[in-house]
């Protein structure tokens, strides 16, 4: 939906990792290593994607990135290439819901999907947990620096699309909004989609 409103690129980085994963290259196997644990990929890894990314898209109306930044390094890293860019993160939109729901949607997602790693709810837990030890601390990195907004991640689809619009329109709409970024902080699967996901959406007018 956002892609559609706003004319915006996606990339997930996720599928960027399980494609090398699925090539059998080096860097899948290692990294392999960590998502069949349920931890995150190495920060390294996921900062030179996005660094990569941006540089070759710099001409495109907009970027949804999916599955980044995750950390405070990647957040830090992230500031840093995106200023770099001309197009500095002025707002972020946490889309938050509990823990059970959180793990109903995913269990229900790998019987759809036969995704080893939506199937066993000890290894969904152990991914929440490592979201909260590392992930949620993000959410801190920008409230920090006051971009933080927080927006009910329960409901339809529409409704969650609605509430997110209602925050990003009204900043569009300022003289200086070109060259900005917004992030959309899903949690675990908060667009009832993806898993452990972080939407970056830069919108170049």
């Amino acid at each position: 939906l956002l892609i559609e409103k706003y004319g915006f690129h996606h990339i997930s980085t996720g599928e960027v990792i399980r494609e090398e994963i699925r090539q059998g290259s080096l860097l899948g196997l290692s990294v392999k290593g960590f998502i069949d644990k349920g931890q995150l990929a190495p920060d390294a890894l996921v900062i030179d994607l996005i660094a990569d990314y941006v540089s070759k898209h710099k001409e495109s109306k907009g970027n949804i990135f999916d599955g980044f930044p995750r950390t405070t390094p990647q957040a830090e890293a992230f500031d840093k290439i995106m200023e770099q860019h001309g197009t500095p993160v002025n707002l972020m939109l946490a889309l938050e819901v509990s823990d059970d729901e959180l793990i109903d949607r995913l269990l229900k997602r790998g019987k759809e999907s036969g995704r080893a790693d939506d199937s066993c709810e000890s290894v969904i837990r152990n991914r929440i947990d490592v979201y909260k030890a590392q992930t949620a601390v993000v959410a801190d990195h920008y409230r920090r620096q006051g971009k933080f907004r927080a927006i009910r991640g329960t409901g339809s689809i529409e409704e969650i699309f609605r509430s997110i619009c209602c925050l990003i329109d009204p900043l569009l709409e300022k003289p200086d909004a070109a060259g900005s970024c917004f992030l959309i902080f899903d949690a675990v699967i908060q667009n009832r989609v993806r898993a452990c996901s972080l939407k970056i959406c830069e919108r170049r007018l």
